[in-house]
């Protein structure tokens, strides 16, 4: 089996802008890049290639992925950030559609406190530039954003929607709901999700077991376009190493053959329009 990791980052502290990691995330707070990535999954993960997503909320980061992304094969696509409130957004927008391996934007929901922003209508003709440009988007929520993105899909429905880190879920608390009612209704309307940072999400010591009701709901409900990614190296803050995770999604979701391989590899290449080059 290949692996198509479909969430990973790189980034390098002395891009202009940088905001994080800062030195309070000690296990993280310093450069990484591809060859960085190639030894934490060396000897375990049999990986082709990664999505490189976003972890600034910068123009400048963006171009620097993208340059980095077309000097390392490895890369197989590149998810950007725009501003999406500006009134250059569409422009900015078209510039960035014309680099090959760029396939989707990611506002930082998270960070954002209006938990609705992403219906505001100034935002529109960035939206509308989106689709018209073939992207897609990467949503980075939390369980709050579940009913306003139901929303946002429902205005959208040409614009394809991955939800990041299955929404982060409550996993320290152990809870399920709302999330497992609101994320299975985003399913239903043929979004997608990335089995990704929910380790990170669980309180300190707490095994990757205790994941299991969530990995099974998302497998029911998303199933094919349901796609794997480590999350790395943000993923080191939960003490995991890049092959741990990779190892416990494939005993916690027990899959093989032909629905491991989408899981693993098919679902990213489909959502993200990767080529056999790309791949």
């Amino acid at each position: 089996m290949r692996v198509i990791d479909a969430h990973q980052h790189f980034w390098s502290l002395a891009t202009p802008g940088h905001e994080w990691p800062t030195p309070a995330e000690a296990a993280i707070h310093r450069d990484f890049g591809p060859s960085d990535l190639r030894a934490a999954a060396a000897g375990r993960v049999p990986l082709a290639s990664s999505v490189l997503v976003q972890s600034q909320p910068t123009d400048t980061d963006t171009d620097w992925m993208l340059a980095l992304a077309a000097a390392t094969p490895e890369i197989a696509a590149v998810v950007g950030w725009v501003d999406l409130a500006s009134p250059d957004a569409p422009a900015r927008i078209a510039r960035l559609a014309a680099a090959p391996k760029l396939r989707s934007l990611r506002p930082m929901l998270q960070s954002i406190e209006d938990t609705d922003w992403l219906l505001r209508g100034e935002l529109t003709p960035a939206i509308q530039a989106m689709v018209d440009h073939g992207l897609r988007l990467d949503a980075l929520i939390q369980p709050r954003h579940l009913p306003m993105l139901a929303r946002f899909a429902e205005r959208w429905p040409a614009l394809p929607i991955v939800i990041d880190h299955a929404a982060k879920p409550y996993a320290a608390q152990r809870e399920l709901d709302p999330w497992r009612t609101d994320i299975a209704a985003l399913a239903d309307m043929g979004l997608w999700c990335k089995l990704s940072g929910l380790r990170t999400e669980q309180a300190t010591g707490q095994p990757a077991e205790a994941l299991r009701p969530y990995v099974d709901h998302l497998l029911a409900c998303f199933g094919d376009r349901l796609m794997w990614g480590s999350d790395w190296p943000v993923l080191c803050l939960s003490g995991d190493s890049y092959c741990d995770w990779y190892e416990d999604a494939l005993q916690l979701t027990g899959l093989s053959g032909e629905r491991q391989a989408r899981l693993f590899a098919g679902a990213a290449t489909q959502f993200y329009a990767l080529g056999e080059d790309d791949a």
